[in-house]
């Protein structure tokens, strides 16, 4: 088989260096390209939440040679449990391997799984921090980019969206597609707090409701000796307000929105809310965000020369325990489409989404009534939140709801590209053995 340079395959430049964009270049090099990742910040991001590692894209990590480092690097979360203001256990849920739970069988933190995702890439790929993509121009050449903090032009055969559910540069490509974030009446707060609070040491993840529907939640990292807490509300015309006002580009302050957010869950009824409410003051990792779903009417430009991916084309939102899986296995197969369809940039880009929309769609079909369902507003709603949980726990039925609501994390055909198929021959130790009857896309294409 024969093996392309970099120069013959094409040149690919990709915006975002979170997990998505990563996952396609390792994939695009493989497979002969070109590849440049620019990245907003300043280096790559190792702060954020747990994360689940779920069907298909643990599959595209073993295919990678990277399964071991992110078992070593797990969160070693037993499970969730409900708990009410005393942290008095109402309702329990543990690991199930087979995903139908709260908790996936590798969670791992999304820096953790950034950082593993970097060093795997960074021979291969150009790495170009601290600049966004201004300006986008496409003609019969390719496509002209132009950047905001001093970085030259630069014409590519194609560009990667992947940059996030809040992503500019999606913006920018798609100026005419109507709105695209669905916002499910929900913010976040997330932040990292030292140690591990008293009832979260034995490696359960706790879960409280307040009234007003307010929720605070704990996942214990142990490998990191550190706490992962989010805190979650229910919106009003009035909070949503306020809470877009403070995240404004013209008036953003992480210390004025950590102010409000205290404001918020200063009332909230459980022993250890003070505590974390304290050391979120002075979370250097805060960040706040609302709960939301984007759909992306399509996922490219008429050329063909731009494509989104993973958050920036098709976020399933945060509670879905999605994402990270449509995000690697979108990567993987965008990749594979494009080196299977070469030098048909086009038709690769069409391929890809041809492939995955029924995959998006499925994990985008939420449990009837989320998130509100799991957020009363009164003490009465969550007092019956807790019978359900504890009835569904006890009668074995979380785990049938979570099978029938639960999107299948693999509920799509994984390809072997002939890119991937060749590299995973030679991964025998730390990948997990495939069916011989799964078909090879593309066996006389890539490297």
């Amino acid at each position: 088989m024969t093996t392309s340079t970099p120069s013959q395959a094409g040149r690919i430049l990709i915006s975002g260096a979170g997990i998505t964009g990563p996952v396609a270049g390792y994939w695009l090099a493989q497979a002969g390209y070109s590849v440049t990742i620019v990245e907003r910040a300043p280096s790559i991001r190792t702060s954020g939440q747990s994360i689940d590692v779920r069907g298909h894209a643990l599959t595209i990590l073993q295919r990678m040679g990277l399964e071991g480092e992110v078992r070593s690097r797990t969160t070693q979360e037993k499970g969730l449990r409900f708990i009410d203001g005393k942290g008095t256990t109402k309702a329990e849920f543990p690991v199930d391997p087979n995903g139908a739970s709260f908790t996936a069988d590798i969670e791992i933190q999304r820096g953790d799984l950034a950082e593993i995702l970097y060093d795997a890439t960074r021979e291969k790929i150009e790495y170009i921090f601290n600049e966004s993509i201004s300006r986008i121009s496409e003609d019969k050449q390719g496509v002209t980019l132009e950047f905001t903090n001093g970085l030259h032009s630069r014409t590519v055969d194609l560009l990667v969206i992947a940059d996030g559910i809040s992503s500019r540069t999606r913006e920018i490509a798609f100026p005419d597609q109507p709105s695209t974030v669905k916002n499910l009446g929900q913010w976040s707060a997330w932040f990292t707090i030292p140690g591990i609070p008293a009832g979260t040491d034995d490696g359960w993840a706790r879960w409280y409701n307040a009234p007003k529907g307010r929720m605070i939640l704990v996942r214990p990292d142990t490998s990191h000796k550190k706490s992962r807490v989010s805190l979650w509300i229910m919106t009003t015309p009035e909070l949503e307000s306020a809470l877009v006002e403070a995240q404004s580009p013209n008036t953003k302050d992480d210390q004025k929105q950590q102010q409000l957010w205290n404001s918020f869950f200063t009332d909230a009824d459980w022993s250890e809310t003070p505590h974390i409410l304290q050391a979120m003051l002075s979370a250097p990792d805060f960040y706040a965000q609302k709960v939301a779903q984007v759909k992306l009417p399509w996922w490219s430009t008429s050329s063909g020369s731009v494509v989104a991916v993973g958050d920036a084309a098709y976020c399933p939102s945060p509670i879905s325990g999605m994402g990270t899986t449509l995000a690697i296995t979108g990567a993987y197969i965008l990749a594979g489409e494009v080196a299977r369809n070469r030098p048909n940039f086009s038709a690769g880009v069409s391929a890809y989404e041809a492939r995955m929309r029924p995959f998006v769609k499925t994990a985008q079909e939420l449990f009837p009534g989320t998130p509100r369902l799991a957020n009363p507003h009164t003490d009465f709603g969550i007092w019956i939140l807790h019978l359900f949980l504890a009835f569904f726990a006890w009668t074995g039925l979380a785990r049938v709801l979570g099978e029938r609501y639960s999107p299948v994390a693999d509920a799509i055909e994984l390809p072997e590209y002939a890119f991937s198929w060749g590299f995973f021959r030679g991964k025998t130790a730390t990948a997990t053995t495939t069916s011989s009857a799964q078909r090879r896309v593309g066996e006389g294409d890539g490297t």
